[in-house]
């Protein structure tokens, strides 16, 4: 039996699990900095074998975005964020949760995705201290890439 076979029979489901991450995926890091959740980070360096940075030249499949407020313009960091991304890949946005530092206030979040040609499908949380807000580009504009 694998290991996600075995978690799923547990009916806990891993962190790289509840993002999407698979073996093989090129998972690129943005935001990084010294409060970030590094338990998340190895579970998904785990996964998919490691996390490139922005700087790369590669088509990625998933955007890993930490977020914080005062980190900037929310708008112009999401285009970037999918300017290396597949047709059917997913930014990660990860913002601390209400009541730490940063915390980021979540209409920021709904009114950012749309202006930056994405849509959030789902919330989960991504640890302790943190909250991660899946985006994608809608249906339409994917077939249109």
């Amino acid at each position: 039996m694998s290991a996600t076979a075995g978690q799923a029979a547990d009916g806990v489901r891993s962190l790289a699990d509840r993002f999407g991450i698979e073996p093989g995926m090129v998972v690129m890091e943005m935001g990084y900095d010294d409060d970030v959740d590094e338990d998340l980070r190895d579970a998904l360096i785990d996964r998919c074998g490691e996390l490139v940075d922005e700087d790369t030249d590669e088509v990625v499949d998933v955007v890993l975005l930490w977020w914080r407020d005062g980190d900037g313009d929310l708008v112009d960091t999401l285009v970037d964020a999918i300017a290396p991304l597949a047709d059917n890949g997913a930014v990660w946005l990860l913002t601390p949760k209400a009541g730490r530092a940063g915390h980021v206030e979540p209409s920021e979040i709904t009114e950012s995705a749309p202006t930056a040609g994405l849509q959030q499908t789902s919330i989960i949380s991504a640890g302790k201290d943190w909250s991660a807000a899946r985006l994608v580009a809608p249906r339409a504009a994917r077939s249109k890439r």
